[in-house]
């Protein structure tokens, strides 16, 4: 019981103003215990079998509450609801919790429209790309489409595209045929959250869509979330445009470069140089306190030399998250853009904009 109560309990919101919505409910039912918390965005259900019901009912008690009352009992511990009242008497052994309850009549209803697309996907694919793009997720942008994650099916291919205005994250994976296209945003708090209940996940997951609202089915659980009613821009335009020779240079190096030149580095802004010409790559900073830092990188690079800028951590998220050796940054003619991949995977690219340093 442990196990799910965590994973609902992570969408429950410590500072929430009503009451009721600290809480999960609770409905024994059929040989069965369905738990259910929402915060009116998100909505997790999760289905228990159970060995023995006395009495079927349904009740709300408080997640936090009885998460830690359950958590610090011995791992296999048989336990124990009984209704009393308006009160829940949780036991086992030798070990008993007396909590209070609130009405069921008053756990607020997750409304949503029926299912209009259907389609399954692996696990491990989905969170893959849910990891991969989130973090390109604008934190509390007031224009809305940024604050989650645009999920575009297209048969056989599902695209993951985040981006807070600076920098733009794009993931693509073959599913299988499909027959499905559809295009939604998925809101910043259901793509974290979904993530979690993924992981170590290797069986298909069903997907919903409906018209307000995205569902993942898997097991005995349900994750709903209500949808972005926004679209994101179409970004053809910075992607098809006139780009350089692309420089070829090992990940770990870079990481390790940019980490180390980074120390030195205006702590607000946390701008980098990049000097790039034939085979070589200089990384600096300085900062207002006239410190400075630099070093040298070998690349493969055969063009023109290139003087360009970017927040450290923009190029350090994007280089962490690429797979393989090598990373292949390529600058667009205007240096208006830097397009950041693998050497040898097209799966997950990354557009970063320069900064003025």
């Amino acid at each position: 019981m442990v196990g799910p109560l965590q994973q609902i309990a992570r969408i429950i919101d410590k500072r929430q103003t009503c009451t009721i919505l600290s809480n999960v409910l609770l409905q024994c039912r059929d040989s069965k215990l369905v738990i259910t918390a929402t915060d009116l965005e998100v909505k997790i259900v999760i289905q228990l079998n159970l060995n023995d019901i006395r009495v079927e009912g349904t009740i709300t008690l408080d997640a936090r509450k009885v998460l830690d009352s359950c958590r610090l009992l011995p791992t296999g511990s048989d336990i124990n609801f009984d209704l009393e009242g308006d009160k829940i008497n949780l036991s086992s052994g030798s070990c008993s919790y007396i909590l209070n309850t609130l009405s069921a009549d008053d756990f607020p209803e997750f409304n949503h429209t029926e299912a209009e697309t259907c389609f399954n996907v692996k696990a491990d694919k989905l969170k893959d790309g849910l990891d991969k793009t989130a973090f390109c997720m604008a934190l509390n942008s007031e224009r809305n489409y940024l604050n989650g994650i645009e999920m575009t099916i297209n048969d056989a291919m599902l695209k993951l595209v985040a981006s807070d205005g600076n920098r733009l994250a794009v993931y693509k994976e073959d599913i299988g045929s499909t027959g499905v296209n559809a295009k939604i945003i998925v809101p910043k708090k259901a793509v974290q959250e979904l993530s979690c209940l993924l992981d170590g996940l290797e069986e298909d997951v069903e997907i919903r869509v409906s018209r307000n609202t995205l569902e993942a089915l898997y097991k005995n659980v349900v994750f709903s979330s209500k949808l972005v009613a926004d679209k994101f821009p179409n970004f053809d335009r910075i992607v098809n445009q006139l780009f350089l020779n692309p420089i070829i240079v090992d990940r770990g190096l870079l990481k390790d470069s940019i980490k180390r030149v980074e120390v030195l580095s205006n702590e607000k802004y946390k701008g980098v140089s990049f000097d790039i010409k034939s085979a070589s790559l200089k990384i600096s900073t300085d900062n207002p306190e006239h410190d400075e830092a630099e070093e040298d990188l070998v690349v493969d690079y055969h063009g023109d030399p290139i003087s360009i800028a970017f927040n450290a951590k923009y190029m350090l998220d994007a280089v962490n998250n690429i797979d393989g050796k090598d990373v292949k940054m390529t600058v667009a003619e205007n240096t208006s853009v830097c397009f950041i991949e693998g050497q040898s995977d097209s799966l997950f690219w990354y557009l970063v904009m320069p900064m003025r340093i």
